[in-house]
């Protein structure tokens, strides 16, 4: 077993030709399946930094996340001087 699923889709051609162009011409991916690939874990990178900027934007409104996260700071300051490299 490879691993492998079969799919298809159905594509725009300009979509095609810069899916091929990308392997070939410019050597992307070995296959025209690897920049698929590459382009739907970018997408997925992509919302899943979005999510989590949503989360820490929503933490630095939160009052006791922030106290809570200032009193941990204020706790390690001096251990990281002494461990971190200057």
């Amino acid at each position: 077993m490879t691993g492998r699923v079969k799919r298809t889709y159905n594509l725009a051609p300009s979509t095609v030709r810069r899916v091929r162009e990308m392997a070939e011409t410019y050597g992307l991916a070995p296959s025209q399946d690897g920049v698929i690939e590459l382009a739907v874990d970018e997408l997925e990178r992509r919302l899943r930094d979005e999510r989590e900027a949503d989360v820490w934007e929503r933490a630095a409104q939160d009052r006791e996340f922030v106290a809570e996260a200032d009193d941990m700071e204020a706790r390690y300051r001096s251990a990281d001087r002494e461990t971190w490299p200057a």
